[in-house]
């Protein structure tokens, strides 16, 4: 059996850490078997290098190695692509195609990404699991297929389990045994190891002297959470390699190029955060919209069966007490109103009008609850072009990769395809 860190130098892998090296030797332990293997672990902690290690240590090593990444390929292909189909099963579909599981056969496919797989896939890959059957999309004959699986995820898969985005069938068929690599902050010891190789490695490509950290940038370096974990720590030594004049780093020059160092937290927490205060804001919203329309009806009814009476004092009498209450109440509901659109256009200038009690209650009753039905109605266009702009800044941002865009927004890559389609960008 090769030795641990044989293997961590034929697969570039860099680093001491225990975990590291527990995650490297259960890939060396399961590459001669057969079985499934699961690899977990944050985005960007190098989880393609297990599948290589464990392909590579296999009997199936002289076989085709093909890796899929199951979050970039679009829901209505993605059968197709897995699967093959067969010749008119769709439109566009002008020849028989051979999917990845019958090119692959005798070999080793690697589904990254899995988590992100919609749940019709997730039945066919089972299929394939427990009998290494598959269908062709538009065909109704089985093929057979010898194909060893590693799957990898970033999804909590106990989460999606229990939301109904993932078979829990398919999760055990997958983890018979899982490999978890540790996220980079956790790896302190690897941090300055990993920037020094990158910083010679870009010294090399650029033919440019190789960058050194002052003790304070080394200090900080350690320090910094590093939520997009080796690739982004990559990222941020190519950057100053390319960028800076002076090859001696120091702590203000490496803060320039770490962001978020204020509250050093991850951007999604603050998204889902957004998302939860503006739903409760939206069920605040249409309440008070409702409660208006029902006040409205009351007010109506009350003034015909007065009027039916023919008692004139006594209807002036009962419909100024009604308007008094709806009133009363209405003004307080407006004020909550009004500071949540304010909240909600992150303080820009609305005009929210405050009512006194007029003296056609009824008539003008009518027009404020037309008024709150347009306010309605701005909300949803305003949550679109809100949404627009976020998806335009994250892909400025990371100038058009898609998949840190969707890492930054919180959402799937698949899912960020689609909005992308949506908005014609």
């Amino acid at each position: 059996m090769e030795s641990i860190q044989a293997t961590k130098q034929r697969f570039g892998i860099i680093g001491n850490d225990p975990k590291l090296n527990r995650a490297v030797e259960k890939a060396i332990q399961v590459a001669p078997t057969d079985i499934s293997v699961l690899v977990t672990g944050e985005s960007g902690v190098g989880k393609e290098s297990i599948p290589k290690i464990i392909h590579s240590l296999s009997h199936r090593k002289h076989g085709k190695y093909i890796a899929v990444n199951c979050g970039a390929i679009p829901e209505g292909t993605i059968d197709s692509e897995l699967f093959g189909h067969e010749k008119g099963s769709f439109t566009g579909a002008t020849a028989t195609r051979s999917g990845y599981f019958e090119v692959a056969d005798g070999g080793t496919i690697f589904l990254d990404e899995v988590g992100e797989l919609p749940l019709p896939t997730q039945v066919r890959l089972l299929r394939v699991l427990e009998n290494g059957e598959f269908l062709k999309v538009g065909s109704s004959q089985a093929q057979k297929t010898d194909v060893r699986i590693v799957a990898a995820t970033n999804v909590k898969m106990a989460e999606a389990i229990q939301k109904g985005k993932f078979r829990e069938d398919l999760y055990y068929r997958l983890s018979t045994v899982e490999i978890n690599l540790p996220p980079l902050r956790e790896r302190e010891e690897d941090i300055h190891l990993l920037f020094r190789k990158f910083a010679a490695d870009f010294a090399q490509k650029y033919k440019m002297p190789t960058i050194r950290l002052t003790d304070q940038a080394t200090d900080l370096l350690l320090k910094y959470r590093w939520s997009g974990n080796i690739r982004q720590l990559r990222n941020v030594a190519e950057q100053i390699s390319v960028l800076e004049q002076n090859r001696e780093i120091s702590y203000e020059t490496l803060k320039h190029y770490l962001p978020d160092m204020g509250s050093n937290l991850p951007a999604i927490v603050n998204a889902k955060k957004s998302e939860s205060d503006f739903s409760s804001e939206r069920e605040i919203l249409y309440k008070v919209l409702f409660d208006m329309k029902r006040d409205v009806n009351d007010l109506k009814k009350l003034t015909l069966e007065l009027m039916k009476s023919g008692n004139a004092a006594k209807v002036k009498e009962e419909q100024s007490s009604l308007i008094n209450k709806i009133y009363s109440e209405e003004n307080e509901a407006e004020e909550e109103l009004a500071s949540i659109i304010e909240e909600e256009t992150n303080g820009a200038q609305t005009d929210v009008e405050v009512f006194s009690i007029p003296e056609h209650a009824s008539e003008q009753r009518k027009d404020k609850y037309e008024y709150a039905e347009e306010i309605e109605e701005e909300e949803n266009l305003s949550l679109q072009q809100k949404e627009l702009e976020l998806i335009k800044k994250s892909l400025e941002k990371y100038n058009g990769k898609r998949k840190d865009a969707a890492d930054e927004l919180g959402i799937s890559e698949r899912t960020l395809y689609r909005k992308i389609k949506q908005y014609d960008l």
